[in-house]
């Protein structure tokens, strides 16, 4: 599989995609006036907390209160040198879902039974301050999530300063590799905290390890003297920006070239680069057409068709996708694919086919949450397990941390999938004006009939001598052609005459009746 990163910047946004054999499989966009926080870490102030919900708000400065949950929250907050208590592999399966590795990448052994948390009233009170990071972004009417364990990604390690515990992730897949590794970093190991072999690190020399440690080493020091000097609410450390996270935690050697149209953003990147991986610096190329990055390769398009609800496959057949606040359900359809045999070698191939969609889509547009899939039914259990199989073979490209559970007796599919950050849609629309963010508006009849049942209570009162009614011009068209008859009848029934008025800048369910003395 061929890959390449784009990176598209001005002065008002970055936008980075990851194409797979030339077709968009990732889209980031981040504009500069709503950066985005995740992996922030700030200085807050506990303004309230909840025995009843175990959780805690806390004021880091933003506009709305940080939220956080007690399995997020080490038993010594105050002292931000350690925050300790949290099990090793419950933290470290924390750290995995920041830095987009799976917990299962991660964790080397099946994990002890927890502990019962201890209450949030014993952990925190209200006034008081700690050190946390950001794990989640605002979404919707939600505040930001966050943690008190932090983790510092670097380009081969995750340093946990606060967590004593030697990892590798379990995508480096060689065992002597991953002998090696190990072996590396508990020669490295020299004071209090814990890393984390990352994927990129697979290959990679003593003196890279050692040098990347001593990075984040200084990087957290420097942070906590911040921290010790600093009021609450503060920021303490800000994450890099779009487009130096995409160099380090996307862009890797499986990469033919990555592409940059903007020469500042080329000459940070290759700096970046020179600094923390040398050997990918003679991938970073500058594009310099005149026609734009983005457009030249296709991306505008799927941006365009990302936003769109209906997703059409190659055989005929297609997929619909649609978000609510904490779920998306995927519907697969035969739409226009009528087969040639068999009607279950139909269905086998349109579910085939749209897994392979499903998969690109939600990493497209970046879906999270439970996410459920309405395959089309089949009724040959080899077939069924054929198409789990697949399934799980394409997620697997995904990098946010995701998990599949089993088709369920409706021939459903859940997936849940780590959510940051708003969806590609919510990132870049609003809720229609129309139709408030249902998607539906009221029909043309239906409106008819209500202006009906307003006209006769007004009536009722047995006062005026006309009556006018303002309504949109579509709702007018259909006064004077298929609902002609419905005024008539109206004047005939109140006595009095009816004027229609039209006002192009009504809502279209919108309408007044007004009844002149």
């Amino acid at each position: 599989m061929q890959k390449e990163l784009l990176i598209s910047a001005n002065e008002r946004e970055t936008r980075v995609a990851v194409l797979e054999d030339g077709r968009v499989a990732e889209v980031q966009i981040e504009r500069r006036k709503q950066r985005g926080v995740v992996g922030n870490i700030y200085k807050g102030r506990v303004t309230r907390v909840l025995p009843g919900m175990q959780s805690a708000f806390v004021d880091i400065g933003l506009e709305k209160d940080a939220f956080l949950y007690v399995a997020d929250v080490g038993e010594e907050v105050e002292d931000f040198d350690r925050f300790g208590g949290m099990e090793e592999n419950g933290a470290v399966e924390a750290e995995a879902e920041e830095t987009g590795e799976a917990p299962s990448a991660v964790v080397e052994a099946e994990p002890p039974p927890r502990a019962p948390l201890p209450s949030i009233d014993e952990l925190l009170r209200e006034g008081q301050e700690l050190v946390v990071q950001v794990t989640k972004d605002q979404i919707a009417h939600k505040g930001v999530r966050i943690t008190t364990h932090v983790t510092l990604p670097g380009r081969t390690l995750v340093y946990m300063p606060t967590i004593d515990h030697v990892g590798v992730s379990r995508r480096i897949e060689n065992e002597e590799e991953r002998v090696r590794l190990r072996d590396i970093l508990t020669a490295l190991r020299k004071g209090p905290g814990g890393f984390i072999v990352r994927t990129a690190g697979e290959g990679r020399a003593a003196d890279e390890f050692a040098s990347d440690k001593r990075y984040l080493a200084r990087l957290w020091e420097q942070i906590r003297k911040r921290a010790e000097r600093s009021g609450a609410p503060a920021l303490l450390h800000r994450d890099l920006d779009l487009t130096l996270r995409a160099a380090r935690d996307i862009f890797g050697q499986e990469f033919a070239v990555l592409w940059v149209d903007d020469d500042e953003e080329y000459r940070r990147i290759v700096e970046f680069l020179d600094q923390v991986q040398p050997n990918l610096v003679g991938k970073v190329k500058l594009y310099r057409k005149s026609s734009p990055l983005f457009e030249e390769l296709g991306v505008d398009a799927e941006i365009e068709n990302a936003l769109k609800s209906k997703v059409w496959l190659k055989s005929g057949g297609y997929i619909v996708i649609n978000q609510t606040e904490a779920l998306v359900a995927i519907d697969v359809n035969t739409g226009k694919y009528i087969g040639k045999k068999r009607l279950e070698d139909t269905v086998l191939r349109t579910n085939m086919e749209a897994v392979q969609e499903i998969v690109r889509q939600i990493r497209l547009r970046d879906l999270g949450g439970l996410l459920v899939v309405d395959f089309i039914d089949m009724e040959e259990e080899e077939h069924r397990q054929e198409l789990v199989t697949a399934l799980e073979a394409e997620l697997k490209k995904d990098r946010s941390k995701n998990r599949m559970l089993p088709v369920s007796e409706f021939g459903l599919v859940e997936i849940t999938r780590k959510r940051q950050r708003q969806s590609l849609e919510r990132a870049l629309t609003m809720p229609c004006p129309y139709c408030s963010g249902s998607g539906r508006i009221k029909s043309v009849p239906t409106i008819l009939l209500e202006i009906r049942r307003e006209i006769l209570k007004r009536a009722a009162s047995g006062e005026g001598h006309a009556i006018f009614l303002r309504v949109h011009p579509e709702i007018s068209r259909a006064l004077s052609s298929d609902e002609r008859h419905l005024i008539e009848e109206l004047t005939e029934h109140v006595g009095m005459p009816i004027h229609v008025q039209v006002d192009e800048h009504l809502h279209h369910e919108g309408y007044d009746v007004v009844v002149e003395a």
